[in-house]
């Protein structure tokens, strides 16, 4: 029976005795299931990096746990303009070294992420804007090319990084040894292996909760959880759905869920192999039923969505009709490409749920192309996922979330022209999309949003499959409420009185 439920952390918190894990441990421990592809919060936005570089940095501004957006090193902002906004920033946060955080190093590290010689996977999302100045010691002005709408949401994700340490060490040598201003300092990143950190005493809010982090890389979902059941691991990440009761069942540990605004979805290379055939991407959307990933995979888990968005995030719109479950209808499309027992290669890695992946790659075969997976470390998908369309694949699951509720930071860098990302092109939708982010008319940008949706839905180079439900295993002695954007951000938790 499907279990389609949104949980709060109180209603799915279980409170277990018997064995309890040790109370007020110096080092919190946490198993991933993928070592960071880099820790240089201006490159990957990939989760198991951000939850690691997310407490080596400090934001320009964040979300609460409410969802709200909120000061961080900006005290406050103001827009002078459509296309001007000046923020004051904090004068009393240092970075690691014990150097002063000034203007200088917020406008470099915007200017940083926008360079297109830095070739950030994130630059879909801050190539709105044009430059940023430092205007005396606490004053950043930001320019954008147009009103920009969704500026503040993609702001959430601005690292703010040491300007005079990053152009003396350079952006190698930066992604292996960084330093940030946030709660942790990096003690040393052992990489495939684990990161340890160590908390920086110098902190601008206080005492962060634990001496010493250490996020330890384990793909193996069963090794993650006996760490926990064991008490060699506090706080585990994904969880499965189907190994949510293992948590449930076990003596000091407890299950926390809740619904993000993550989308899991399916990408279609649409630019080459036999996928750049529209109707060979529209059989592959008939080919999926969505419904029974959700029930019988994730245990009802998720919710299932039409499009790569869902109802938290702005631009979202229930109106774009989805491709329903009708595999005659999509074995009938690849006979009339004329590809039948032609090749797709299913790109993965061990970051993703891999039944997932074999149960789709099941339900494409079964309607006349031979799928062949193809896993690889998550930095290796990455580079080729991101790489030139003849080596990105032919399929890719991914979960999808841009921490800005803002289908500006979904949809333009998934597809719009020219991102890395985008194995697409459609000169009608990068207008409805470039005309979207330019205007602060809410109203216009749904509209605009929901002409870009139908078209995305005509091309398929992308099928939406479920709006994500994060499970996390934890001690039960470890006091965190999950958040919406997954940040896992340290400052957050605390042992249990």
């Amino acid at each position: 029976m499907q279990r389609r439920v949104f949980l709060t952390t109180a209603a799915i918190l279980t409170m277990m005795t018997g064995a309890a894990f040790a109370q007020g441990k110096e080092r919190l421990t946490i198993d991933l299931p993928g070592d960071a592809a880099t820790l240089d919060p201006h490159l990957q936005w990939n989760t198991d990096s951000y939850v690691i570089y997310r407490n080596i940095f400090d934001n320009l501004v964040t979300r609460n746990t409410a969802g709200e957006i909120v000061p961080q090193i900006a005290l406050s902002w103001t827009y002078l303009d459509d296309t001007t906004i000046e923020f004051k920033i904090r004068d009393d946060v240092t970075f690691h070294d014990g150097s002063k955080l000034t203007a200088e190093d917020v406008a470099f590290s915007i200017n940083r992420i926008i360079d297109p010689n830095l070739k950030s996977p994130q630059l879909g999302q801050f190539n709105q804007i044009s430059s940023a100045e430092a205007m005396d010691a606490v004053t950043v002005k930001v320019l954008t090319k147009s009103a920009y709408p969704a500026l503040m949401a993609q702001l959430v994700k601005l690292s703010v990084v040491p300007k005079a340490y990053v152009e003396k060490v350079g952006d190698e040598e930066f992604n292996v040894k960084p330093m940030g201003s946030g709660p942790y300092k990096l003690v040393e990143w052992r990489k495939g292996v684990e990161t340890e950190l160590a908390a920086y005493d110098g902190y601008w809010r206080g005492t962060p909760p634990f001496p010493s982090v250490l996020f330890r890389a384990v793909p193996d979902v069963s090794t993650r959880i006996a760490d926990l059941r064991t008490g060699r691991a506090d706080l585990i990440r994904e969880v499965p759905p189907d190994q949510a009761t293992s948590i449930t069942g076990s003596a000091g540990a407890a299950l926390l869920s809740g619904a993000t605004e993550r989308v899991g979805y399916l990408y279609i290379n649409a630019e080459a192999g036999p996928t750049a055939d529209v109707r060979v991407r529209k059989a592959i959307a008939h080919a999926i039923d969505r419904q029974t990933l959700i029930d019988a995979l994730l245990e009802g888990y998720a919710a299932p969505v039409n499009i790569i968005g869902a109802e938290p995030i702005f631009g979202y719109t229930p109106d774009v009709q989805g491709y329903d479950y009708d595999p005659a209808k999509a074995a009938a499309l690849i006979k009339e490409a004329g590809v039948e027992g032609a090749t797709v290669e299913f790109l993965t890695s061990p970051a993703y749920n891999r039944a997932l992946v074999e149960a789709i790659q099941q339900m494409v075969s079964e309607v006349g192309l031979k799928v062949e997976i193809s896993s690889s470390d998550q930095a290796t998908f990455l580079k080729r996922r991101q790489g030139e369309a003849s080596n990105a694949g032919g399929l890719a699951v991914g979960a999808w979330s841009c921490a800005c509720q803002d289908a500006d930071g979904i949809i333009y860098p998934l597809f719009r022209s020219g991102s890395i990302w985008a194995k697409y092109s459609n000169a009608d939708y990068d207008v409805l999309v470039d005309a979207a982010r330019s205007t602060l008319d809410s109203d216009k940008r749904m509209d605009l949003y929901k002409q870009a949706y139908e078209i995305l839905r005509e091309d398929v180079p992308g099928v939406g499959l479920y709006q994500v439900y994060a499970l996390y295993g934890a001690s039960s002695n470890l006091k965190w409420e999950p958040t919406a954007n997954e940040a896992m951000f340290i400052m957050d938790m605390s042992w249990q009185p």
